[in-house]
């Protein structure tokens, strides 16, 4: 019999199918010939989906990745890989949130690609994000406790950790790895500080936003707002939420199989 985190572990997973599914089938047209992929535990489902397009779709198709995980499931899927430096305008690029508030602000760069991945972000026609109930929150900040992501150049380290604290943030700390002796270093050979804010300051992530990247050494912020067209939201039960950027809410859609 399965145990009971068993059965949560599945039912999480059978989530973030139901939303990726759901995503590609609305996002990613036949037209669609430019790609972005993201990175995160929900985006091989992303893949799969697109994979199950067919192979007559994906031929005229290239899939332009975010960092090391997503150029892998590209891949692996057959699809063609594509490169930002030959396709800087993209159709859509859909992506994983750590966490997605009610107007669509995200906090991105758990997985410490959040520059890689606003690039792409801001390169599409269309930013699109799936997830798992679990990332849905009223503010940011509410479920994501641990902290802003900010990627920032090694020299400046110790610098932008006194500047974030000089901003409000409630001990920022180097991200260190959990596999490795030191800290964890990016695809673009930088540093990753996480950077909890008062969930007051997080209500405003554009000015917060702003406000971050003012510091001298500061690589890019893992806050998107109003970037997002849509962040469909894999449920308990199979359902998936879809919320759109012109203030619209579906709930508790059936998906298909």
């Amino acid at each position: 019999m399965a145990t009971n985190s068993a059965k949560s572990l599945s039912l999480i997973e059978s989530a973030k199918r139901a939303a990726a599914y759901a995503a590609v089938d609305a996002h990613v047209r036949a037209e669609h010939k430019l790609i972005g992929i993201g990175s995160g535990s929900t985006v091989p489902y992303v893949v799969e989906r697109i994979v199950a397009q067919g192979p007559e779709l994906n031929r005229e198709r290239f899939f332009v990745p975010t960092g090391f995980q997503s150029k892998n499931l590209i891949v692996d899927g057959g699809l063609q890989l594509g490169d930002i430096d030959v396709f800087s305008k993209l159709d859509v690029t859909i992506d994983g949130a750590d966490e997605v508030d009610t107007a669509l602000n995200l906090i991105k760069g758990g997985g410490a690609c959040h520059l890689r991945e606003k690039v792409l972000a801001e390169a599409a026609h269309e930013f699109v994000v799936v997830a798992d109930f679990r990332k849905r929150s009223s503010v940011l900040g509410e479920q994501w406790k641990q902290g802003v992501p900010v990627e920032v150049v090694p020299f400046a380290a110790a610098h932008v950790l006194r500047k974030l604290q000089e901003l409000g943030s409630e001990q920022p700390k180097l991200r260190m790895g959990k596999a490795k002796a030191g800290p964890v270093v990016t695809d673009n050979s930088n540093f990753c500080i996480d950077a909890p804010f008062p969930i007051a300051l997080m209500r405003e992530p554009s000015t917060l936003l702003l406000e971050i990247k003012k510091i001298t050494g500061v690589v890019e912020v893992g806050l998107f707002p109003r970037i997002c067209k849509a962040a469909y939201f894999g449920n308990e039960d199979g359902s998936i939420a879809i919320l759109r950027a012109d203030g619209s809410v579906q709930e508790n859609v059936q998906t298909k199989p």
